[in-house]
């Protein structure tokens, strides 16, 4: 249960450090550019005893990585965005509840969901979606109605792309990557894949004139790239510590993600949410119970 609650912590901290980024003048474009190698090195230095890091590009998988790392980094921004004009709250709903996204194509395009969805289950479905609605809205001046307009789309693309790359991860553990003892290495190879597409980026945004190097954003690379890899590694060990079991881990680490930072957004930004906005939040732990009700009841009150 320690991994499971680090997990879910550190998840937090990658969001508090967009939230307070804008306070302290940093580059976010930046910051998370260089936050891959950051994670890189992190990840790099935890890979098992005996193992070393290559890229065979004649693997199928190696180029679905790649792939991945670049769909990483633009989610990652759109993240950030997210967090900074819409809030901790409304992002980490989106980033959470788009676990319906890979859940709906294991049942229904895959066909490998690994129990049998009832009706209580299709209902959370349902609910994840009108939860993710209600989330988004805000109610502000007329001045600020067209901005807030296009804002609202940023969590909705955080659920979208948060949905696609976690289906993708989901192909590839299905049809390139039976061993879990390379999840460490294929995770590098996404990371690397994120490494090149934020370098040319940068590199692009440096010639044209549009960015200058800032000091300040290596240093908030470094509080954004450890937690951003080590939360995805102690998710690792605490599906290990559960028998593997994600269907039991991966609601209690969503659940756990959108209460802690609807709290710390509370406390220390005094966020405030709307009825509709507390209503989502409600409706999102109850729709992730919903989802996995088997498991957690199965985890509650095991089998003699």
């Amino acid at each position: 249960m320690l991994y499971l609650i680090l997990s879910v912590l550190l998840s937090v901290v990658l969001l508090l450090n967009f939230r307070v980024f804008p306070r302290f003048q940093v580059n976010t474009f930046q910051a998370i550019v260089f936050n891959y190698p950051v994670c890189f090195l992190t990840g790099y230095l935890l890979m098992p005893a005996g193992q070393t890091f290559t890229v065979d590009l004649s693997q199928t998988w190696t180029w679905l990585a790649l792939g991945l790392g670049v769909g990483f980094i633009i989610t990652f921004m759109l993240s950030g965005a997210s967090t900074q004009r819409m809030g901790i709250t409304v992002t980490s709903l989106a980033n959470n509840l788009s676990l319906v996204i890979p859940v709906c194509f294991s049942l229904f395009v895959f066909r490998v969901g690994g129990k049998t969805f009832d009706g209580w289950n299709y209902f959370g479905l349902v609910l994840a979606l009108v939860a993710v609605g209600l989330s988004t809205v805000k109610k502000e001046e007329k001045a600020q109605r067209r901005t807030v307009g296009i804002n609202v789309l940023l969590p909705v693309a955080v659920f979208l792309m948060y949905g696609a790359t976690n289906t993708l991860i989901n192909y590839m553990n299905i049809h390139y990557i039976p061993s879990t003892d390379q999840t460490v290495l294929v995770t590098l190879v996404m990371v690397l894949g994120a490494v090149i597409a934020g370098m040319l980026m940068l590199a692009v945004r440096l010639v044209q004139g549009r960015e200058k190097l800032e000091v300040r954003s290596l240093v908030a690379a470094v509080t954004l790239g450890v937690p951003n890899f080590l939360s995805f590694y102690t998710l690792l060990l605490a599906l290990s510590a559960f028998g593997g079991n994600g269907a039991f881990v991966y609601p209690l680490y969503n659940i756990g993600v959108i209460l802690v930072a609807a709290l710390t957004a509370g406390l220390f930004f005094h966020e405030k949410l709307s009825i509709a906005n507390k209503i989502g939040l409600a409706l999102a732990v109850l729709a992730i119970a919903l989802i996995s009700w088997q498991e957690l009841a199965g985890w509650v009150a095991p089998p003699e």
